[in-house]
């Protein structure tokens, strides 16, 4: 009775997306060996090493990926506030015992193993969301439970952000997509989030008195071309009003809330200041690397930039550089294809559930895989400020490889009993 089960269950699980996952940590194996390649050193099961490690961690992951997929499906909706309540003691717990790195007192010790609790908040803040929010199916969206939906959102940040670590903390600021597919707010919810972006950096680069004139220039036109009445003009002033509060605002967060290094490194981003040697060394060598690789690469083990530790962090954050040097372009390409087909696939396997808790989940799930990935490629070839975040399944690291495999594989199993699940 069993057997026939767990052949129905593996008979249901999106082997594509799995085949997706090993790949792409198979991809991270190699690269990270790479990244810290010595001659004299064994071979890839050389628990000495990061990739000696990695390997350790690949095979742990696999293991735990098969006991989530042997698991009743609705074990982890049960278990979801459980799950969330577990990883906010760890994110206090690692205030008071966690070991300090470059700046951030993120890990918590355990032997020679170094616990990251901001990865595994990652889904559990996922799980208890998707459990609230599809508890009001059925229902419209309400301010009320948007402000409790973002309550759950915000209160992780603001445990991370006591370490503090801004990269791990912006990833939840992800889960607004769901928020948004749930139909709590209008697509002009992101666009004026968009445009704020816009207009910040706009701030940044211009005088901010010859950016209102602007604005005001704008907000006249808008209203001459429109139709003129009253309202329009209210809806004008309104803009005018807003967006000049805005560019006020701007230098008094940019000084006061950002910390020195993460005003730098928007800075070099913007091209406000040049500094090879200091805050602009990370992304400067990371695009010599990515760079020399050209269309082929310099062939596997042969990145001189990798091989002499130009880029610092390269089997973590800028594990890409790695991928960039040896395999050039079209290796980049092929890992950003491969990228791309997983977070469409988790759309897919999101819109076709029958469960609200599982459709909701496999929109987190997508949510935070797509900001790692846009955000750390990003980082690497200067689109985007130098944030400390993995890239998943590719980076070196137990805390984070395990976290993405729970998060892609609960999704995974929900999607395998996707025709039990209702409601």
């Amino acid at each position: 009775m069993n057997s026939m089960r767990k052949r129905r269950l593996f008979g249901h699980v999106d082997w594509l997306t799995i085949i997706l996952w090993f790949s792409l940590c198979i991809i991270g194996w190699f690269n990270i060996r790479a990244a810290v390649y010595d001659p004299n050193s064994s071979g890839l099961f050389d628990l000495n090493t990061n990739y000696g490690k990695q390997g350790l961690y690949i095979l742990s992951a696999t293991i735990l990926a098969f006991i989530i997929l042997l698991i009743d499906a609705r074990f982890f909706i049960t278990i979801s506030p459980i799950v969330y309540i577990v990883t906010l003691l760890l994110l206090v717990l690692v205030l008071i015992v966690g070991r300090n790195v470059g700046g951030n007192q993120a890990w918590i010790p355990l032997g020679t193993f170094r616990l990251q609790p901001s990865e595994f908040a990652k889904f559990g803040t996922s799980l208890v969301l998707a459990l609230f929010l599809s508890n009001q199916s059925g229902k419209a969206p309400s301010l009320k439970n948007l402000l409790i939906g973002s309550s759950i959102v915000f209160l992780p940040i603001v445990l991370i952000m006591l370490q503090p670590d801004t990269g791990s903390a912006l990833a939840f600021f992800s889960l607004i997509l769901v928020f948004y597919r749930e139909g709590y707010f209008g697509t002009w919810v992101l666009v004026f989030g968009g445009l704020a972006i816009a207009l910040f950096v706009l701030a940044l680069l211009f005088n901010q008195w010859l950016l209102i004139g602007g604005i005001a220039i704008l907000s006249g036109l808008i209203f001459y071309f429109t139709n003129r009445r009253q309202k329009a003009l209210f809806q004008c002033i309104a803009l005018f009003l807003a967006s000049s509060a805005f560019i006020l605002c701007v230098d008094f967060t940019y000084e006061n809330i950002l910390q020195t290094h993460q005003r730098n490194r928007i800075d070099v981003i913007l091209g406000k200041i040049d500094d090879p040697r200091g805050d602009g060394y990370n992304l400067n060598q990371s695009k010599i690397a990515i760079g020399s690789g050209q269309l082929l690469g310099k062939g596997y083990l042969q990145g001189t930039q990798t091989k002499y530790n130009f880029v610092p962090e390269q089997s973590t954050d800028f594990i890409f550089c790695t991928i960039g040097e040896e395999w050039g372009f079209v290796g980049s390409v092929i890992l950003v294809g491969l990228f791309v087909t997983l977070l469409l696939r988790t759309i897919h396997i999101a819109e076709r559930q029958k469960s609200d808790f599982a459709r909701i989940y496999g929109y987190a799930t997508t949510s935070i895989l797509f900001f790692h990935f846009f955000i750390n490629i990003g980082m690497t070839i200067g689109l985007v400020p130098v944030i400390g975040i993995p890239l998943p399944f590719i980076s070196y690291g137990g805390s984070s490889l395990w976290s993405f495999t729970i998060l892609l594989f609960i999704l995974l199993r929900l999607d395998a009993s996707r025709k039990g699940l209702s409601g």
